[in-house]
């Protein structure tokens, strides 16, 4: 299966991007979370971090939209020596140019973004390329090019209201999700106002991860918030 969101405990990752290619990959459901520089302050960005990946996540996004270019790449450097020490995948935001600087695993694109063709081109083949889609069709646009090679998996939504985006797109609802992920074979993310409550909603629809930053972000202890979430996938409680 083409998902690195279903993470085999341990390995490196360019050992799990193989695997990725290779569809060897075990079917444990992981958490995706995203650190979004406008919830997070500079001097706790690397607690912050440490306190998701000691709670079990295997990957991490830094998300910087507001952030000077410099301050940026400071940032995806500093979780990118924390991830790799701890063979945690770090994908960057939006920023092909900070994610080959910093030496992050890939970066996700929106759809305003450079055409995801020529970032492929510019990251190679190794590295994960992940598209933000949140209509049918932009899913079904981002399965040619998931057959294509030029990205390894979308994420859609938002699926429940959100206040983490100022400019949210109207809320698509499990029932679209699953319609999506029933008509696709890229590997789908769900995003957008998931929290403990309806995380086992959105896993249920079939898709294969689910993206959470608010609800990791402003819980009072984050390593035990990103357990209790990853507990909850594993378990089904």
């Amino acid at each position: 299966m083409r998902n690195f969101f279903l993470l085999p405990p341990h390995g490196l990752p360019v050992m799990m991007r193989e695997a990725l290619k290779m569809g060897r990959l075990e079917k444990i459901i992981r958490l995706y979370p995203v650190i979004d520089a406008s919830f997070v302050k500079a001097d706790a960005m690397e607690k912050t971090t440490l306190d998701i990946i000691r709670g079990g996540a295997r990957v991490v996004q830094l998300r910087a939209k507001s952030v000077p270019s410099g301050e940026f790449l400071g940032y995806a450097r500093t979780l990118r020596t924390l991830t790799s020490r701890r063979n945690v995948l770090f994908i960057v935001n939006d920023r092909a140019d900070i994610a080959l600087l910093s030496g992050a695993d890939g970066v996700h694109l929106g759809q305003e973004d450079i055409p995801v063709d020529a970032v492929r081109r510019l990251l190679g083949k190794r590295r994960i390329i992940g598209l933000s889609t949140h209509t049918m069709k932009e899913a079904r646009k981002a399965e040619e090019f998931f057959k294509e090679g030029s990205i390894d998996y979308i994420s859609f939504g938002p699926v429940f209201p959100t206040d983490t985006k100022t400019d949210a797109r109207r809320v698509v609802g499990l029932e679209r999700l699953k319609d999506v992920k029933m008509s696709v074979t890229v590997p789908v993310v769900a995003i957008g106002g998931i929290t403990g409550k309806n995380i086992l909603k959105v896993v249920r629809t079939g898709a294969d991860g689910a993206a959470v930053i608010s609800g990791v972000l402003r819980a009072g202890d984050v390593e035990k918030k990103v357990k209790d979430l990853i507990g909850r996938l594993c378990h089904g409680q």
